[in-house]
């Protein structure tokens, strides 16, 4: 989403500032601004609109300073104006911010109360209003810095400068990523590699939780403890700036991670965060009667999960169907139903050919994709990006659960332009929605419980996958990335039909995983389970607080990821089967980002 740098450098910074929003422009973005430190005193330029604006903005009013952060900024709090645009100053404090404030209305009531005066709409400026209130009370910059962090709850990835500390800057990760980039006598913090490319390979890549403190002389990290820590530095070939892996040892390990950035993105785009409403544009609602899904692998799947949200709340029909056979098939058209088709890359031989047949038949056209200028985004009616950033794994993680949080703001939008809910509940669905990046994160810090389960399952020729409602699709998303990557048999199932066949295959030798959080399927789900351990099946038992409670006894493992609504539950629950599937092909020693025979576009029928 947002892109962010800071320099604590030995040269005039804001020309090199601008050069490294010029690499993160990829990221998409609305506005763009720098902040540095004049003879003491934090100066900024902002500028709605692309870098070029900003660009003027110095040519007419340059910045002279050697220390300063920048900010390329996709807007979520307030509408992209210069008013909020960052970086955001309040007394001795400039700060850039990628991510969510999720209590910013909290605080910001608070510091009012305390006599604050706030210039923007964003949930970015109480960040720079608390950390200059804690300033005041004579704490260091280091400490009153922790001090602040605590206070914040949400994902977030931020970058401070502090009038009288003229060579520092403060910055700290909460699930967006950011790295430290190690130069001659500079430092830099940038939101990933390619930012710092320009200047130094020398790379440090902060952990969740870390905040650092950068001058001249290095970086001191501290662990979201106040721990001091230490984090390697690494080398990275500048050739591989662009699509380099940072700490992670596969892209799709990495891609897994991005997640909680990358549904961020994605939300941002379909909601609007000050007023907690849906802004999908480009369908009327009202005017289809049905909705036809075309997809191939895993956007099948997402679509499928969509289906079950907008049939409950917007109360539409809904048809998904895999691409490759939806032609041969004659099905039956009416040009008022609406046709999506779902592919990451928007090349989709199969997918292409099932939304011409639509077309043709003279129905309105969407398209959810990844690349915006694709062919399937060219010929459709309405384009909604799922706007996850590259995906270079083969196997499909962050474009799913983008493309599943663009379901969802599709079903909450219909819901509200039907009818089917009110204000009130469109806003709470919309304020639930916004949970999932920090909740995805949650469940991402499963990875070692998975890892050891993980051991346990390379050993099976076979694996079965169960859940109920949406969980029965995520079961299909499960399988399916455990056979792309392992190389295991892996089915999944609607846990209904197990007696209708598949607990034949139920033996000691066959783990079944059952997708099960504590909803309105919870019980039927805990009935199947107990039916697979009744024939001496192993059950990897994945569910949330209030379903370990009331689990059946028996299970070989229980996974708890965290408690979540409903809606968003298919987005939480992704993190663990993904991880689950990543590290029982990495136990094998299986090719995790180019797996055998596949391509991750699909260009040919």
């Amino acid at each position: 989403m947002c892109g962010i740098i800071g320099i604590v450098g030995t040269q005039p910074v804001a020309d090199r500032l601008v050069e490294s929003l010029k690499r993160l422009e990829y990221r998409g973005y609305d506005s763009a601004g720098i902040a540095a430190q004049v003879d003491g005193v934090l100066e900024r330029r902002r500028a709605p609109g692309k870098l070029k604006e900003l660009e003027k903005v110095l040519a007419g009013h340059p910045l002279e300073a050697t220390t300063g952060i920048g900010h390329t900024r996709w807007a979520t709090h307030g509408a992209p104006t210069e008013a909020n645009a960052h970086p955001h100053i309040a007394g001795r404090v400039a700060v850039v911010h990628n991510g969510i404030i999720e209590n910013f209305a909290e605080l910001k009531a608070e510091l009012i109360a305390a006599g604050r005066v706030f210039s923007s709409q964003t949930d970015t400026e109480v960040v720079a209003h608390l950390l200059d209130s804690e300033l005041a009370t004579g704490l260091s910059p280091l400490d009153a810095f922790k001090a602040t962090l605590d206070r914040l709850s949400g994902a977030f990835a931020l970058c401070v400068l502090i009038s009288g500390e003229d060579e520092v800057i403060l910055a700290a990760r909460n699930g967006p990523p950011l790295a430290v980039g190690h130069g001659d006598g500079e430092m830099f913090i940038g939101s990933d590699g390619l930012a710092l490319g320009p200047f130094t390979n020398k790379i440090t890549y902060l952990e969740d939780g870390d905040y650092v403190l950068a001058t001249h002389d290095g970086a001191r990290i501290f662990d979201a403890t106040g721990q001091e820590v230490a984090r390697a530095v690494k080398t990275v070939p500048a050739s591989a700036v662009l699509m380099e892996k940072g700490n992670y040892r596969h892209f799709m390990e990495k891609e897994i991670h991005d997640q909680p950035e990358g549904c961020q993105r994605t939300i941002a785009a379909y909601v609007d965060t000050l007023t907690d409403q849906t802004t999908v544009q480009g369908v009327d609602f009202n005017a289809i009667d049905r909705i036809q899904i075309v997809a191939c692998g895993t956007s099948w799947i997402a679509g499928m999960i969509g289906r079950y949200l907008i049939e409950q709340l917007a109360d539409l029909p809904v048809d998904v169907e895999i691409a490759s056979e939806f032609r041969y098939r004659s099905p039956a058209l009416r040009p008022n139903a609406l046709a999506i088709a779902m592919s990451q890359s928007g090349e989709t031989a199969d997918t292409l050919a099932a939304f011409r047949h639509c077309i043709e038949a003279g129905m309105k056209s969407a398209a959810i994709v990844n690349a915006t200028e694709s062919t399937i985004a060219r010929e459709a009616d309405v384009v909604w990006p799922i706007h996850c950033g590259p995906e270079i794994g083969v196997a499909s993680t962050k474009a799913f659960t983008a493309q599943v949080s663009v379901m969802i703001a599709l079903a909450i939008a219909a819901a509200k332009a039907r009818g089917r809910i009110d204000e009130a509940e469109e806003k709470r669905l919309v304020h639930v929605l916004l949970e999932a990046p920090r909740l995805i994160a949650e469940a991402i810090g499963l990875e070692d419980a998975l890892k050891e389960i993980a051991a346990e399952i390379a050993k099976a020729k076979d694996v079965l996958y169960l859940g109920r409602g949406p969980m029965s699709a995520l079961a299909l998303e499960g399988a399916l990335k455990l056979k792309e990557i392992s190389y295991i048999h892996a089915e999944g199932y609607a846990a209904g039909e197990l007696k209708h066949g598949p607990i034949a295959l139920v033996d000691e030798a066959t783990p079944v995983i059952i997708l099960a959080p504590y909803d309105s399927w919870f019980e039927k789900s805990a009935s199947n389970m107990s039916e697979v351990m009744a024939r001496g099946g192993q059950v990897v038992f994945i569910t949330d607080p209030e379903g370990a409670k009331h689990a059946p006894a028996g299970a070989k493992v229980v996974v708890t990821a965290p408690a979540s609504d409903p809606l968003i539950s298919a987005l939480v629950m992704s993190a663990p089967i993904q991880l689950l599937a990543y590290h029982v092909a990495v136990v094998k020693g299986a090719d995790v980002d180019q797996p055998r025979n596949l391509a991750k576009s699909v260009t040919v029928e």
